[in-house]
């Protein structure tokens, strides 16, 4: 691709959350497929590059899902997620060779050392010019959405079916102003992520003071909330001064320097067909190398 072609069409970035999609495809594919997280995982990503048509691709991985940072803050930090008695994730067991098979296809794999996938996502979209499409079925990422340029493409089916999150569509579903996503969930907690919220502010509550107030600093700041309320948020303050500093993705993680440009051709040939042929799957590689080929002749 030259650079001449690229600067003919506006940029798009598609930034694609690797285990997010990992454990989707692990566990809709049949057991019987080899390597099945991986097999559903590219066939997804072709998919994708197929039907968006970026002009740059990276796929964000997590070099460490539970951030020391995050669980010093707050020691509840996905803590329902440990392995108990050395338990492996099977998942994991196969995001190795995923990485591999995506390298030697000339994909771009970015990560940052003690941070997590949706920290790297932020950190791309904030350096990158032009539209930016993150695919991720965390609604963590719902934070980064920015109109018009930055969106959230969430799984519904596997990647067929996709629900565009924009700023109204945030609007919509919470009944809060579109960029106040983490104020939200950070008011009302998530299980998923072990954040605690604030005790008796539960959804209804945590959305209907977002919208009122506008931020959590809006809500902290209000002088005319009732007791109850007033009381509830006062005896949470440490947990929402953590939160307030560790939730929010980080937009500045150590991520080097990354070439997101979709390449034509595989970086690696010869690695990848043994890659393909070691794991049987050669079906699944070569629809990726034919969406890139496309996405890249597009560009």
């Amino acid at each position: 691709m030259s650079h001449g072609a690229a600067d003919r069409r506006p940029a798009t970035h598609l930034l694609v959350d690797y285990l997010s999609l990992l454990y989707r495809a692990f566990y809709s594919m049949p057991e019987s497929v080899p390597l099945h997280g991986v097999h559903g995982f590219l066939s997804m990503l072709a998919r994708l590059v197929t039907d968006r048509r970026p002009t740059h691709l990276a796929v964000a991985v997590d070099e460490d899902w539970r951030p020391a940072f995050r669980v010093a803050a707050i020691p509840s930090y996905k803590t329902h997620r440990v392995a108990e008695d050395g338990e492996e994730d099977p998942v994991l067991a196969q995001e190795a060779v995923g990485r591999e098979v995506l390298a030697a296809a000339g994909v771009a794999v970015a990560g940052a050392p003690a941070y997590e996938a949706e920290d790297v996502i932020a950190t791309l979209a904030a350096r990158a010019q032009g539209r930016v499409e993150i695919v991720s079925g965390d609604r963590d990422l719902f934070a980064l959405v920015r109109d018009p340029d930055v969106r959230v493409l969430y799984p519904v089916k596997g990647v067929r079916t996709l629900v565009e999150v924009d700023e109204a569509e945030i609007a919509r579903r919470y009944g809060i102003p579109g960029r106040a996503y983490l104020d939200y969930a950070i008011l009302r907690g998530d299980p998923s992520d072990g954040l605690p919220g604030v005790p008796g502010i539960g959804e209804k509550t945590a959305a209907r003071l977002i919208a009122q107030y506008g931020s959590l600093a809006g809500v902290l700041a209000a002088t005319e909330l009732p007791a109850a309320v007033a009381r509830r948020l006062a005896s949470a303050g440490d947990y929402l001064a953590a939160a307030v500093r560790v939730v929010p993705p980080v937009a500045d993680a150590p991520v080097g320097d990354v070439d997101t440009r979709i390449a034509a051709a595989p970086g690696h040939p010869r690695r990848l067909a043994r890659l393909a042929a070691e794991h049987r799957l050669e079906g699944p590689v070569a629809r990726l190398q034919e969406a890139l080929a496309a996405a890249a002749a597009a560009a």
